[in-house]
């Protein structure tokens, strides 16, 4: 079982985290990045929203445990899985299996995080409207219509809330809580201290060059196609490259393909009285300025 977890929140720079962290050779990661095995345990999930069947949550406890198997002499044993901030549950069972795990938090501007969150689910093609603000209206029907937790822009902001389950059940010193600012500014100082605090060797610097799973909206949306899906051509060259290489080199010129839009100032002045509450209590609880969120 593992002995960390990173609980959240998406879009905040998890992917980034999981692939440094696991690099370290005292740090063992879940092969599944997500498997949300604490938020739905027991669950037999069917959410109905675009590319929702196709997830691979696992809500059984011996194959959760199978993740782990292949631990050998790893002393820091995790997993990353952001739905474990927004899930009500996931708080409690973590405590029930994991009493004495240590927590890793990374939390965004939660408007900007919506939409991150927007753009990547644009870049994956599930997001069937293109225009942010309209998406943003049509929250609350796809939780009455059971889309994925991801579909929930707002909702998943809400951190004070979130993060308060946590502190009910863990010690303090049980729980890092950074910020994506952090995690952008000085990336090694963070993931050292991380190592810091896992009691790993906090010298080691990883390959922190590659910048998974980054949202945008495509340029060049059949060369985006082409790059994401099945295709004879890929299939013809791909004994001939490695595997690893070939994510690489996906990844590099996917990334190229992408634009990010600015967001528009009328929708954040529109979030801001949503959040602010919010962000105001957030600033309490974990004794960080977040006045430039609520600029």
């Amino acid at each position: 079982m593992p002995n960390f977890l990173i609980i959240g929140a998406a879009k905040s720079g998890t992917t980034a985290l999981y692939h440094y962290l696991k690099q370290h050779p005292q740090i063992y990661m879940s092969p599944t990045k997500e498997t949300e095995f604490f938020a739905f345990e027991g669950e037999t999930l069917d959410f109905q929203g675009p590319g929702d069947r196709g997830r691979a949550s696992i809500t059984n406890f011996e194959a959760y445990q199978a993740q782990f198997q292949a631990v050998t002499t790893e002393t820091a044993i995790g997993e990353a899985a952001t739905v474990c901030l927004y899930s009500e549950k996931a708080a409690d069972r973590i405590f029930y299996y994991l009493p004495n795990a240590k927590l890793i938090a990374i939390l965004r501007d939660p408007i900007e995080r919506a939409y991150s969150q927007f753009l990547m689910f644009v870049r994956d093609e599930r997001e069937p409207i293109l225009d942010f603000a309209k998406a943003l209206q049509e929250e609350e029907n796809r939780i009455r219509d059971y889309w994925a937790w991801g579909w929930r822009y707002v909702q998943l902001g809400f951190y004070s809330v979130q993060l308060q389950r946590y502190y009910e059940r863990f010690d303090r010193n049980q729980i890092k809580v950074y910020l994506y600012e952090d995690l952008s500014n000085s990336p090694i100082q963070v993931i050292q201290d991380i190592f810091t605090f896992l009691g790993v060797d906090a010298t080691f610097v990883p390959n922190m060059s590659t910048k998974p799973n980054i949202s945008g909206m495509p340029k060049n949306q059949v060369w985006h196609s082409f790059l994401r899906k099945p295709h004879v051509i890929k299939e013809t060259f791909k004994p001939l490259v490695p595997v690893q290489l070939r994510k690489k080199i996906t990844m590099t010129l996917r990334n190229q393909n992408l634009v990010k839009p600015q967001l528009s100032p009328q929708i954040r002045q529109q979030l801001l009285p949503v959040f602010r509450e919010d962000i105001l209590r957030l600033q309490e609880l974990i004794g960080r300025d977040l006045s430039p969120w609520l600029e």
